[in-house]
């Protein structure tokens, strides 16, 4: 007798329990999820789920506009850069077309340049057209300019790299007039000093092993009429594809103030139509008395082989 009221026990708390579930489960309220892949606490409307509890990767706002975008933080604050635009397509329309060639592959764009300039310099021969007194600096380096040849192909679409990529020597881009851009340095390890700079012409450029090429901005002097001095005009494209301004905002004249340690930031241009993307500008600090380097801190996209 004891032996069947103790099995009759066991079947009534069983039953109890199976009762108890029943009600916790029937007492659990759903709850929509959003989708959060970008981890900023927003929520994607388009991507949800209903539970009871909060899902890993989840959460219960839905107003995330940009969800799915990669954020990258370019300057260090941990703000994050949330898109960097396409290429604007008339930008390359300001290229010099007697040396430059642009051709358009898909999503793929190919500059291709002889390196001759559309304007004057002592360093041009004697004989040709170009060929000026050095209004500017005090010698000139060996050799002339001559042609040769710079193939740079990046895509339409750049995007902001995960890590930034120092530049080295020789070609880090190609500017308007199709001569090459170079870095802050002469030679490795060894940066623009005022010796080196009294050589340059007003165009900030001068003659070197590797041809004539364009380390400073441009002088303001009468000669100038093709290049970018303490504007907004374009000066060329760098080699991770996105584009180089001059110190200013050609759209409001005014010097940018939220550039990262590049020069660069995600706004509209006068090529752009009001639409943004990212590009640099020329950080206006004087490097070496009174010359302006084009480009002297790392690239923030992926860099591509200049051949």
């Amino acid at each position: 007798m004891k032996c069947s009221n103790f099995i009759i026990s066991i079947f009534v708390g069983a039953f109890l329990l199976i009762i108890s579930c029943s009600d916790d489960e029937d007492s659990c309220t759903e709850t929509t999820w959003y989708q959060d892949s970008d981890g900023d606490g927003l929520g994607n409307p388009e991507e949800s789920l209903s539970a009871c509890e909060q899902p890993e990767g989840y959460v219960a706002d839905n107003t995330d506009t940009d969800e799915g975008e990669e954020d990258t933080d370019t300057d260090g604050d941990t703000g994050g850069t949330p898109s960097t635009g396409s290429t604007p397509l008339s930008a390359f329309d300001e290229f010099n077309t007697d040396s430059v060639t642009i051709s358009f592959d898909g999503d793929e764009i190919t500059i291709e340049s002889n390196g001759l300039p559309n304007h004057t310099s002592p360093y041009w021969a004697t004989t040709e057209p170009l060929y000026i007194d050095r209004i500017v600096g005090d010698h000139s380096t060996p050799g002339t300019i001559r042609s040769g040849s710079y193939i740079l192909t990046v895509s339409n679409d750049p995007k902001i790299a995960a890590t930034s990529s120092a530049t080295g020597l020789g070609a880090i881009g190609i500017s308007v007039t199709g001569v090459p851009i170079y870095n802050d340095q002469e030679r490795a390890n060894e940066p623009l000093d005022l010796e080196t700079t009294t050589g340059f012409d007003y165009a900030g450029g001068h003659n070197g092993p590797g041809g004539y090429h364009y380390h400073v901005e441009s002088s303001d002097v009468e000669a100038n009429t093709t290049l970018s001095h303490d504007d907004g005009e374009l000066i060329g494209i760098l080699a991770d594809g996105f584009l180089l301004y001059g110190r200013r905002e050609d759209t409001t004249g005014n010097y940018p103030s939220d550039l990262d340690v590049s020069g660069g930031h995600v706004g509209s241009t006068q090529h752009s139509d009001e639409e943004e993307f990212y590009h640099y500008h020329i950080i206006n600090e004087f490097y070496v008395g009174s010359n302006i380097v084009l480009f002297g801190a790392d690239l923030q996209g992926t860099p591509n082989t200049i051949l």
